[in-house]
């Protein structure tokens, strides 16, 4: 079937068993080609081929409302109603989005780039259906993964206490982005595995589905008879003792079992968990037989071998620099711990966790719960080490606030991934924390300029006892300078001057001082001494500096890979007010007020001026007199 014909999903409803394996296979050819050139979340969607397929079959999109709890599932799904001929532009500024974009289609009825959210908008489409007194269904479609957010239990039990009609599709790949991990998890497996149950449910269910359910009395008498067998043959009826039928386990590659159950769900009064059992990487061998979490989402590959098109050797990772770090901290320390919600590949925490398993832990997709723990350790004394993508924190700003900040516990918080990233877009972009951490008080925030000073902010936050500390890092690899042999603190507040501030000072920190040191030097040559100053403590400031810099009317300039708003140059801004600097010239570079989709990194700086371009147009403007040449 040639897949960039398709408009609407109504033709699936059509289709025979045989002619949906067909068009799966089609999907799965084509999701490989397509992404090993563009890159994405090749491993989840392949999971989910029959899966969204049946679903399809089944409901009416958008009519029946599918909300894609795990947004990087949602290719198949954009596949089916009509946005294949987009696929060449997946994740790339103004093509298709990797996650499901309202805008995009009136399919995508729910946005989701973090999970755990679907059952709680579920909940409230659900409830709004009923007060309009309307009919159709509410899908939330929610990895096992994502159950282990408080979220997600907190919606799963608020409707089954409603009794609300809600069909939640759980789909069980036994990952999220790692292996899961915890009591959910151990749940799952024992429901996914317990052959008895399913040899005599399925007797059971073929009976029950032959019988009508509005109201009848054999059915209520059928429905009590499965859940003697379930409480005989299986330890734990966790869904049904929360108020759902609970259907499964289903074989998420079967389109008979897939569409028996769904038919059933839909005449089952009352909320219904469908259990469905899949495998992340369904017919690619690399993708499928990977446990590590490696094939969730890449950049382009070949398609023969599975390798992945990209520099070999190269710079460190910066998270590999940060956990390399930690680990060397940890062999002289043995109070250091390390802790990651759900994310130890992506972090690079893996040696760690296999140099100290007794000090590593992988708690799931459950940010708020690892910040409070990293809190309460901290509480005895102990040196948490808390890796965190700086979306993800996001979910933890209550914990962060009021069980670190509040209680002024020494903390150490590795915000990876902090600035933009690029083609995940705007719900991952690491562009908030600056702001929503600088105004809670007792913060400490810095960022290093290189792999060499990360080390050092490492030690830094390892020897502080002041309270919480944080430390910045970009997404992607370092710069590749010499490393010291021995890792040093740096004084808290202390900036690096990396050339003299004469005519103009530029205040930055990070992945923008490369940008900022190739402006001077251009400045340099028209006879303009610009100061690049390292501003890698960006709370607290280094006021001894900003008190000389304002003394002598230097005109700052600061530039931050963040929001203006509440950022880096709005705290200057505020130093020079508070300090009765009134005649101070400042000027600040940095994203505006909104949302930055997804696009290259680069075009994203370069069109809000954040680049060496940008900051000597900005110079230009406050010293016209020097008549600078951008």
């Amino acid at each position: 079937m040639d897949l960039l014909e398709i408009k609407d999903p109504a033709f699936v409803k059509d289709l025979n068993v045989a002619q949906m394996e067909a068009l799966s296979a089609d999907i799965r050819e084509f999701l490989i080609q397509s992404t090993s050139k563009t890159g994405g979340h090749i491993g989840p969607n392949l999971g989910v081929v029959e899966l969204t397929v049946a679903l399809h079959h089944c409901f009416n999109s958008p009519e029946d409302k599918f909300l894609w709890d795990v947004g990087h599932q949602s290719y198949v799904h954009k596949i089916l109603t009509g946005r294949a001929n987009r696929f060449d532009t997946l994740r790339q500024h103004d093509g298709l989005d990797g996650f499901p974009k309202r805008k995009e289609s009136e399919h995508d009825v729910w946005e989701t780039g973090h999970s755990s959210t679907s059952l709680s908008a579920a909940a409230g489409m659900a409830i709004a259906r009923d007060i309009r007194r309307e009919k159709y269904h509410v899908l939330p479609i929610i990895g096992d993964g994502a159950l282990t957010g408080g979220m997600a239990l907190e919606a799963l039990n608020h409707i089954g206490d409603m009794k609300k009609n809600v069909i939640v599709v759980l789909n069980d790949n036994n990952m999220s982005i790692a292996p899961n991990v915890g009591a959910m998890h151990n749940v799952l497996g024992k429901l996914r595995t317990s052959g008895k149950f399913k040899r005599a449910k399925k007797d059971i269910e073929t009976a029950m589905k032959r019988i009508p359910t509005a109201g009848d009395k054999i059915a209520g008498a059928a429905e009590r008879i499965k859940d003697s067998i379930k409480y005989l043959l299986v330890q734990g009826t966790f869904f049904e003792e929360m108020g759902y039928t609970y259907l499964g386990p289903v074989n998420g590659h079967d389109y008979h079992d897939l569409i028996t159950n769904m038919e059933f769900a839909k005449k089952v009064k009352g909320p219904v968990l469908m259990h469905v059992v899949t495998t992340k990487g369904k017919g690619y061998q690399p993708a499928e037989s990977d446990r590590t979490g490696t094939w969730h989402g890449t950049g382009p590959y070949k398609i023969e071998t599975g390798d992945f098109i990209k520099p070999v050797g190269g710079p460190p990772a910066w998270s590999a620099v940060i956990s390399d770090a930690v680990l060397e901290l940890a062999q002289n320390d043995e109070r250091v711990v390390a802790i990651t919600p759900a994310m130890p590949v992506g972090s690079k925490l893996e040696k760690f966790a296999a140099a100290f398993p007794d000090r590593f832990f992988d708690v799931g997709i459950a940010e708020q719960h690892a910040t409070t723990m990293a809190a309460g350790l901290a509480a005895l004394d102990m040196k948490p080490f808390l890796a965190i993508y700086s979306t993800f924190l996001q979910r933890a700003y209550d914990q962060v606030v009021h069980d670190i900040c509040r209680q002024e516990l020494n903390v150490f918080i590795g915000i990876d991934r902090a600035g933009l990233v690029g083609a995940d877009g705007e719900t991952h972009q690491g562009i908030f924390d600056i702001g929503f951490l600088r105004g809670i008080p007792n913060m400490t925030i810095m960022m290093p300029k290189d792999e060499n000073e990360a080390r050092h902010l490492v030690k830094t936050g390892h020897d502080y006892d002041g309270g919480p500390i944080v430390i910045r890092y970009p997404r992607g690899n370092g710069l590749g300078v010499t490393i010291d042999d021995e890792m040093k603190a740096i004084p808290i507040g202390s900036w690096e001057a990396l050339s003299t501030p004469a005519d103009v000072a530029i205040l930055t920190f990070g992945t923008t001082i490369p940008m900022a040191l190739e402006a001077a030097m251009e400045l340099k040559r028209q006879g303009i001494q610009a100061g690049v100053i390292n501003a890698r403590f960006i709370k607290p400031l280094d006021e001894a500096m900003l008190h000389d810099l304002m003394k002598r009317n230097v005109p700052i300039i600061t530039v931050e890979e963040s929001l203006l708003a509440g950022g880096f140059g709005t705290a200057v801004l505020e130093f020079a007010e508070e300090n009765g600097y009134d005649q101070a010239v400042i000027r600040r570079i940095g994203l505006p007020d909104e949302f930055i989709s997804h696009g290259s990194v680069d075009m994203i700086l370069a069109e809000h001026g954040i680049s060496a371009l940008g900051i000597l147009n900005t110079i230009q403007k406050i010293l016209p007199e020097k008549q600078i040449r951008a």
